[in-house]
């Protein structure tokens, strides 16, 4: 797969997650200090916000990760995160419940490293692949979806536990098969 490919099926799937919404735009809770470029508008005193997806000018930047871990960022990561601005996406896939995460602004991405380097470290000392996390599945449990550093496959994980099982060939093929759910995104 190219980087390409995933930009790609991010954005047809987030044109299929809009189509479902009866707004043409999602709802979110506003914090004034954690804005987003994806915010289209604060709703009164309310505390909530609209937003929708929004290109990154400047695609966040995996090099430091790459240079703190000796080794080569996936492209595919790198595109996956490195599309948009957005809040998170439920969806379903015929595995079960899926929430996809996104970078709402660079904050979120500098605490995304902070985050892949732990996972990173914690992978190092079990003799495991490095993955990079990319949704939440069931609320009720801790497996999680990675997209292996090495290959670009999504594999299904339980925190300090080897893959359970490859799921998708590529997160573009995953992408491309989910069903977006209009229902307020939500981080299990």
């Amino acid at each position: 797969m190219s980087a390409a490919t995933v930009s790609n099926s991010l954005a047809k799937f987030i044109d299929r997650a809009l189509k479902v919404t009866t707004t043409d735009y999602f709802e979110a809770g506003h914090d004034p200090d954690w804005r987003s470029p994806c915010e289209i508008e604060v709703i009164g005193t309310e505390g909530k916000c609209h937003w929708k997806p929004v290109k990154q000018a400047r695609p966040v930047d995996f090099a430091g990760l790459a240079n703190a871990l000796e080794a080569p960022i996936h492209e595919d990561i790198a595109a996956y995160y490195g599309s948009y601005w957005s809040g998170n996406f439920e969806a379903r896939s015929f595995e079960g419940p899926v929430s996809l995460i996104q970078l709402w602004n660079d904050e979120d991405f500098e605490r995304l490293i902070g985050n892949l380097i732990g996972h990173a470290i914690a992978k190092q000392r079990a003799r495991q692949p490095f993955t990079v996390f990319f949704a939440t599945t069931d609320p009720d449990s801790e497996l999680f979806l990675s997209i292996d550093n090495e290959s670009g496959k999504v594999l299904l994980e339980e925190p300090g536990r080897p893959p359970i099982k490859e799921v998708e060939q590529s997160v573009a093929a995953f992408l491309d098969r989910l069903t977006p759910l209009d229902v307020t995104p939500a981080i299990y």
